[in-house]
């Protein structure tokens, strides 16, 4: 996450869709893809994809979003989720993830749940719904006092330069993106070069102010 700053976040009820997501995503650059846990049967989709990436985007780490408890993390992990994160904070969920040493991302929404998450053995704290919240002054605020947090931003994040400058600047480690790098007409078209070609800029300008 701190090394391409960028986390597509994704879902869809048919499986070669999710797999077109995840090939575009890995053909613009990107490197991590969260799979979001939405839908009857979502699981079932991740197991699949998981098997099916190991082979045809090498190099790409799949993790589970929307997660918010600690039964479905436990699950994730069984199928093998390199990386949960969730909407909110529970404290079960980190002793489902820390004792298999794999990062949990919780959603956090003031400087307490901030500062609890990493009591708890987070790395990187979601800030969710990040516009809402307060935006980058809310980040750089956070980090005046707490200069060792490292934020991952969703929610208000544009695939813009204007955007990710405020973001980035603020001194967020990574953004998350959903329906943003995803658009639905671009979808309806299949168009998933665009796609990849819109994930690849997005990592340019990412890396104007991460290098």
């Amino acid at each position: 996450m701190a090394a391409t700053g960028l986390v597509p976040v994704f879902y869809h009820a048919d499986l070669d869709v999710v797999k077109q997501a995840v090939k575009a995503g890995h053909a613009g650059g990107a490197r991590l893809f969260e799979f979001t846990n939405r839908g009857d049967h979502a699981h079932e989709l991740f197991s699949a994809l998981e098997r099916w990436a190991a082979t045809e985007c090498p190099g790409m780490i799949l993790g589970a979003g929307s997660v918010v408890d600690a039964g479905t993390a436990s699950l994730y992990l069984q199928l093998g989720a390199s990386f949960i994160v969730g909407p909110l904070l529970n404290p079960d969920v980190f002793k489902v993830c820390n004792r298999r040493q794999v990062p949990y991302i919780p959603g956090c929404g003031s400087v307490t749940e901030i500062g609890l998450a990493q009591e708890l053995g987070a790395e990187i704290v979601k800030i969710f719904p990040a516009g809402n919240v307060g935006g980058p002054s809310f980040v750089k605020n956070v980090l005046a006092p707490m200069p060792w947090t490292r934020v991952m931003v969703t929610g208000g994040v544009e695939p813009t330069e204007e955007n990710l400058t405020q973001w980035f600047a603020a001194g967020v480690t990574c953004v998350g993106m959903g329906s943003n790098l995803f658009p639905k007409t671009l979808l309806a078209r299949g168009a998933w070069d665009e796609i990849a070609r819109g994930i690849e800029n997005v990592l340019k300008i990412i890396k104007k102010h991460t290098s």
